[in-house]
């Protein structure tokens, strides 16, 4: 949040940002190639393309993460300009416009603000994800070699059944496959393990960007509340604005409300329903019908009985 609390004055650093540094600038950030879509289509099209096969699919799927916070980041850069183009468009205004305007710009930059460190702590996950793409691409060779050697000693035990090198191919085998199990296990467990953390890395970023814009938006319609909306008739004048210090306060709440929130301090919490079923339980009208439907049945069967005798 600006300090200063204006658009139009330096940005100084929060007491969050000074506290609790933020984490890693995203390596999804560009550098070089601006925002156009054309690296986005190649990402995309040869995310799969290379490698080794086992790896190819989750690849492709870390391109496309790659190619999502790029958008993410073009959007932030946008809502940046825009806030500074509200606070622009403000100033040439009346009074309450013009403090009004100003105040919701620097809300809305602390949007922009936001999706920037959205961005950072999401490739916490697409990173987590690379680490299983690499642990698949590893995998990989075992199974090949695997594969390599039971083709051989099938092409063997067809054209030269007697070949001493069955034998060795066959030790050989049995080498290739213990490997594999452990590269198996290892892929296995791996897997499961990562994949919790990065979707973990994943939803903690939704849900804290999801809160903070919610706080935001709050305090933003708090802000509107000072604009006088009353309809003057021609040559009145409208009441002098004094709204300047209860603006500043909302940008002060709002950048605390920011600084201070928590997970535990979260508005929105999952419920959990499973359903539940209770065991059927009989009551006396059941259980005679249920009775007599026996008696029934057993009657029938002694019948069926002295007929075939």
């Amino acid at each position: 949040m600006h300090r200063t609390y204006s658009m139009r004055s330096q940005r100084a650093p929060t007491a969050a940002q000074m506290q609790a540094p933020p984490p890693p600038t995203s390596s999804t950030k560009s550098k070089f190639f601006g925002k156009g879509s054309l690296s986005h289509s190649i990402r995309k099209s040869a995310g799969g393309a290379f490698g080794p096969e086992l790896a190819r699919k989750l690849a492709q799927l870390v391109k496309m993460e790659k190619n999502l916070m790029r958008s993410i980041e073009i959007t932030a850069s946008e809502r940046k300009e825009v806030a500074r183009q509200l606070s622009v468009w403000g100033e040439g205004n009346d009074d309450d416009i013009s403090d009004i305007t100003d105040k919701l710009g620097v809300l809305i930059y602390e949007i922009g603000e936001l999706e920037d460190q959205f961005i950072d702590r999401y490739d916490q996950y697409r990173i987590t994800l690379k680490s299983i793409r690499d642990i698949e691409g590893s995998v990989q060779p075992s199974r090949e070699r695997k594969q390599k050697i039971t083709d051989q000693i099938a092409y063997l035990k067809y054209k030269d059944p007697q070949s001493p090198k069955i034998n060795v191919l066959e030790q050989e085998l049995v080498r290739a496959e213990a490997e594999s199990l452990v590269a198996e296990a290892q892929l296995s467990n791996i897997t499961r393990e990562k994949l919790k953390v990065a979707f973990n890395y994943q939803f903690d970023s939704m849900r804290e960007h999801a809160e903070k814009i919610a706080l935001i938006a709050g305090y933003g319609k708090a802000l509107l509340e000072l604009l006088d909306e009353s309809p003057v008739t021609p040559g009145e004048t409208r009441a002098a604005y004094d709204g300047y210090e209860s603006s500043k306060q909302i940008i002060i709440d709002a950048e605390n409300a920011l600084a201070t929130w928590t997970f535990d301090s979260a508005v929105v919490k999952p419920t959990l329903s499973f359903a539940a079923h209770d065991e059927e339980e009989y009551d006396d009208e059941d259980l005679a019908e249920e009775t007599e439907n026996l008696k029934i049945t057993e009657d029938q069967w002694a019948a069926e009985d002295k007929v075939a005798a």
